[in-house]
């Protein structure tokens, strides 16, 4: 399993419930892909620098998952079926430098 970060916008024009509501069927669709979601944050609404499909702004939301990477395709494509989502960008989470040298065994003994 690797460890992921999305980058979740939601419409503009959604609700407070409504819009948790997207957020936890996105984590729903992580969990039932056989992920583990680590961590959910709400960045709030920001506004677009130029308008996309009508919208001048979205409900901007960061999640970090973990997933076995061949899953990862299947589940963008549930994602870009769901109306409630306006866009989405999944990368890699980026490793600390210190932990990456833990892992690895080079870590400096004191």
């Amino acid at each position: 399993m690797k460890r992921y970060e999305g980058m979740f916008i939601f419409p503009e024009r959604m609700k407070e419930e409504p819009l948790e509501a997207a957020i936890k069927a996105v984590n729903n669709e992580i969990e039932k892909a056989g992920g583990t979601v680590t961590a959910t944050t709400r960045l709030g609404r920001r506004g677009f620098a130029r308008r996309l499909k009508r919208e001048t702004a979205g409900h901007y939301v960061v999640i970090t998952f973990e997933l076995d990477p061949a899953k990862l395709q299947p589940l963008s494509e549930r994602w870009r079926l769901m109306s409630d989502l306006f866009r989405f960008q999944v990368v890699r989470a980026q490793v600390p430098v210190a932990a990456a040298e833990e892992a690895a065994g080079h870590g400096v003994a004191q």
